[in-house]
C-alpha cells in the first residue's frame, strides 16, 4: 500500500472540462457528472515519473451502489466493446487517463480509485476514492436513449423551462413549469429517489444491475413520483382539503418538491395532481439523461373496468347512479413521454413511450404506468407491455350513456366514439407554443381505420342502429370570466316535419379537472314544444352568487343537458366543461440581469371577484434565478383592488431564464404569471 515515498499524490477530475464536453456544466462544475458511452479524462498527479510498464501497471477500480454492489476492474486495454477501459498518456509528473464507458453502462454514483500494481499484481499504492455521476447519454448512437436531433435534445434534455397545458379541449390554457433539472443537488435527489424504491430497498443488487435499462429506470420513476405504495415523492389529493400541506395549484416547479422530500428523509410531499406528478417526473427523467416531454390529453378517459368504454349511468332526473368505482372522463390528464429503444418488445416499438406517474390503476400490483409505446396505442396492440390497454382507453375509449329506470332497467341512449382523446398536446421544440400530437396516438376519429383498431383492441362494439331522432341538442356559451355572471345557451333544433314535445333538464355543477363532482350550482327543467325545422333556445344564467361558493380550485363548471322527447326513445345527453377565465399577474423587472447582481421584480394584480380576498400569498421561483420564496399580503384585498409586492433576487446562472409567480388566497387560487429574463455573465 502507500508508503512514505508515494508516487501517486492525487487525481484532478477536470470537472469543468469534462462536464462542458458532456453537457452537464449547468448541473455542476465542482463535481464530475458525465454521460455513458462518451470518454472523459482525469489527470493522475504523481510525485515523480512512474516507472516503465513492465515493472508497474496502473488499474482503475470502480464501485457502484451504497454497499458496493458492483465492483469493476478497469484495465488499460480495450478487451471488448461492452466493457470499461482506459488509455493513458504520460507527461512530466502527471498521467492523463481517458476512461471509456460502454453505452449500456449502469447509471449512478461511482467511486473511482487508481491503483498502482507491481509486475506480479501486488498493490503498491492507491489513491483516495473520488466520486462521479454517470448518466444516460442521448447523444451517443449506441445508447438506448439515443435521439438523433440536436434541436430535440436541446428541448427534451437541456431545457429547464416548460409549459403544461390545462383548460378544456375547446379552451386550452397554459401553465408555466420550472423543471430545474440542473439546479443545485437535484441530480443527487434523483438518484436518491431510485435508491428508495421498494426493489432497491429489498434487493439492492438486483436494482443496481438493472440501472443500465431506461425501461427499468423510467418505470421505477413513475412508481416513485407518487407516494401510494412506497417512499415516493408526492401524495395525490383531489378533494379540495389541503390545509395540512400545499394545494396542488400552488406549485410552479419541481425543485421545491424534490428538495422538501429529500430534506424530510423521504416523507411524502403533500399535495399533487396529474400535472404536478408529470412535472416532477419530467425533471427526474431529463436529469438522468432520458429525453422526456410533458403531454396533455383532453377529455381523457379513466376506464376502471378495462372494457375500453366509459359508461355513464343516469336516472331520468339527470342524477348519476353509477355504483362503486365509476368510469370518468377527466377534462384533461397529463403524463410524460420518454424516448428509448424497446429491446424487450418486437421490432417497431422504439421511440416515444407513455409514462404516467399519476396513481390511477395498479400495474403489476403497483401504482405506476408504462413505459407503453405510443405506436402500440395507435395500432391497438394492447397485448404489449406496459399498460397499453389503460393508455388506449385514455385516448380512444367510447362514451356510452345509459338511463336507469326506477325498476332497474338500463337503456343505452347513446354511444359516441369522438368524445374521448382530443387535442393531445405538448410544447413545441420551436418555442412556447402548442404542438398537437393526436395523430401519434390514433387514426382520425370516426375513420374506418380508427374503428378497426378499436375493435382489434378488445371487443366488437355491437349497437343497435337506432333511427336518428328529429331533435338535436347544442350547448353554447360566451367566454366566462371568474367572478362575473354569464349565460349558457341550450339550443334544441327540430330537424323533423312535425312539431315535437320534449322535456329539457339542464344542470350546472362545480367539478374538478378530473370530473369529481363538488356541488350543483343550478338546475332548470322545462317542458317545451319545438316547431318543425325551428330551434328553441333556453338561457341558463350562471351567477357568481351561485357558483362562487362551490367552484373548485380548477375553476371549472360543467353544464349537462338531458333532452327527453315525449313520444320517442331517442334521449339525448350533451355536456360541456366551461373553464372560468382567470386574471393575469403582471411582472415588471427592474435592473440589468447579470449573474450575482440584484434584480427587483414588481408583481401586481387586481382582485376580479365581487368579494374580498384574505390570506393572499405569492410564490416566486425560477431555475438559475431564485429558489422558491413566499411573499404574503396583509389584510383584505377588496373587490377591484390592485395589490403590488416587490421581490429582490440575484440570478445564479446566465442564459434565457423564466421567473414564475403564483398567487393563492381563500377565494381565488392558481393565478399565474411569468417573466422571461436574459441573464448575462458578470461584466
Amino acid at each position: 500500500m502507500a508508503s512514505h515515498n508515494a508516487l501517486l499524490s492525487g487525481i484532478d477530475l477536470q470537472c469543468y472540462e469534462n462536464n462542458h464536453a458532456h453537457r452537464t456544466e449547468e448541473m455542476d462544475v465542482e463535481r464530475l457528472v458525465v454521460r455513458r458511452g462518451q470518454p472523459f479524462s482525469v489527470v493522475l498527479q504523481c510525485t515523480e515519473h512512474i516507472p516503465q510498464h513492465q515493472d508497474h501497471q496502473l488499474n482503475l477500480i470502480l464501485h457502484l451502489g451504497k454497499n458496493n454492489e458492483v465492483v469493476l476492474k478497469v484495465s488499460d486495454s480495450e478487451q471488448d466493446h461492452g466493457k470499461w477501459w482506459f488509455s493513458q498518456r504520460n507527461a512530466q509528473g502527471e498521467v492523463m487517463l481517458t476512461l471509456h464507458s460502454p453505452a449500456d453502462a449502469l447509471v449512478g454514483l461511482y467511486s473511482m480509485t487508481v491503483v498502482l500494481l507491481s509486475a506480479d499484481g501486488q498493490i503498491l499504492e492507491q489513491t483516495k476514492p473520488q466520486t462521479f455521476y454517470l448518466l444516460f447519454n442521448p447523444w451517443c448512437k449506441d445508447d438506448s436513449v439515443y435521439l438523433p436531433s440536436e434541436e430535440l435534445l436541446q428541448e427534451y434534455i437541456l431545457n429547464e423551462n416548460g409549459i403544461l397545458y390545462q383548460g378544456s379541449w375547446d379552451d386550452i390554457t397554459t401553465v408555466p413549469w420550472n423543471f430545474g433539472q440542473f439546479e443545485k443537488d437535484v441530480v443527487d435527489i434523483c438518484f436518491e429517489v431510485l435508491d428508495n424504491s421498494p426493489t432497491a430497498l429489498k434487493n439492492s443488487e438486483m436494482d443496481i444491475a438493472n440501472r443500465g435499462s431506461p425501461v427499468y429506470v423510467s418505470r421505477t420513476i413513475t412508481a416513485m413520483v407518487n407516494a401510494n405504495d412506497d417512499r415516493g415523492v408526492v401524495s395525490g389529493r383531489w378533494d379540495g382539503e389541503y390545509s395540512d400541506g400545499v394545494a396542488p395549484t400552488r406549485w410552479t416547479g419541481s425543485v421545491p418538491i424534490l428538495r422538501r422530500w429529500s430534506e424530510d428523509g423521504g416523507q411524502k410531499v403533500r399535495y399533487g395532481q396529474c400535472w404536478v406528478f408529470t412535472g416532477v417526473a419530467c425533471t427526474v427523467l431529463r436529469c438522468l439523461g432520458i429525453p422526456t416531454r410533458c403531454i396533455t390529453n383532453y377529455s381523457s378517459a379513466h376506464d376502471t373496468d378495462a372494457n375500453i368504454s366509459v359508461d355513464y349511468l343516469f336516472n331520468d332526473q339527470l342524477e348519476s347512479v353509477s355504483e362503486g368505482r365509476k368510469d370518468s372522463i377527466w377534462n384533461y390528464h397529463c403524463w410524460v413521454e420518454s424516448w428509448m429503444k424497446r429491446d424487450d418488445l418486437p421490432e417497431g416499438y422504439n421511440g416515444w413511450q407513455v409514462l404516467d406517474p399519476t396513481p390511477q390503476e395498479r400495474s403489476d400490483g403497483v401504482f405506476c404506468c408504462g413505459p407503453c409505446p405510443v405506436r402500440a396505442v395507435k395500432e391497438g396492440e394492447v397485448g404489449l407491455k406496459y399498460d397499453t390497454p389503460f393508455v388506449f382507453s385514455e385516448v380512444n375509449a367510447d362514451l356510452i350513456v345509459w338511463i336507469v329506470h326506477p325498476d332497474g332497467e338500463r337503456i343505452q341512449v347513446s354511444q359516441n366514439s369522438k368524445v374521448i382523446g382530443r387535442n393531445i398536446s405538448t410544447k413545441s421544440v420551436s418555442g412556447d407554443f402548442r404542438e398537437d400530437i393526436t395523430a401519434n396516438y390514433k387514426y382520425p376519429e370516426g375513420s374506418m381505420k380508427e374503428r378497426e383498431v378499436y375493435k382489434k383492441a378488445g371487443r366488437q362494439v355491437g349497437q343497435k342502429n337506432k333511427v336518428p331522432g328529429q331533435l338535436e341538442l347544442f350547448i353554447k356559451h360566451a367566454p366566462a370570466v371568474h367572478g362575473t355572471d354569464f349565460d349558457v345557451i341550450i339550443e334544441v333544433y327540430n330537424a323533423g316535419r312535425e312539431d315535437t314535445d320534449a322535456q329539457l333538464t339542464v344542470t350546472s355543477n362545480a367539478i374538478t379537472y378530473n370530473s369529481i363532482h363538488r356541488a350543483e350550482c343550478q338546475r332548470k327543467t322545462t317542458s317545451l314544444t319545438v316547431p318543425a325545422h325551428k330551434a328553441h333556445k333556453e338561457v341558463l344564467r350562471l351567477q357568481y352568487d351561485h357558483y362562487g361558493a362551490c367552484v373548485s380550485e380548477h375553476h371549472m363548471i360543467r353544464v349537462t343537458a338531458l333532452l327527453q322527447p315525449t313520444d320517442q326513445d331517442n334521449i339525448i345527453l350533451q355536456e360541456t366543461n366551461i373553464p372560468l377565465k382567470m386574471p393575469v399577474l403582471h411582472i415588471k423587472i427592474i435592473g440589468k440581469a447579470i449573474v450575482s447582481r440584484k434584480l427587483t421584480a414588481h408583481i401586481s394584480f387586481n382582485n376580479p371577484l365581487p368579494a374580498s380576498l384574505q390570506g393572499g400569498v405569492f410564490t416566486v421561483e425560477g431555475a438559475g434565478l431564485t429558489e422558491a420564496k413566499e411573499i404574503k399580503t396583509h389584510g383584505k384585498i377588496e373587490p377591484g383592488q390592485a395589490v403590488t409586492v416587490k421581490f429582490s433576487f440575484k440570478p445564479t446562472r446566465a442564459g434565457l431564464r423564466k421567473l414564475l409567480v403564483d398567487f393563492d388566497s381563500d377565494r381565488l387560487r392558481d393565478v399565474k404569471g411569468e417573466a422571461t429574463i436574459i441573464v448575462r455573465t458578470k461584466m
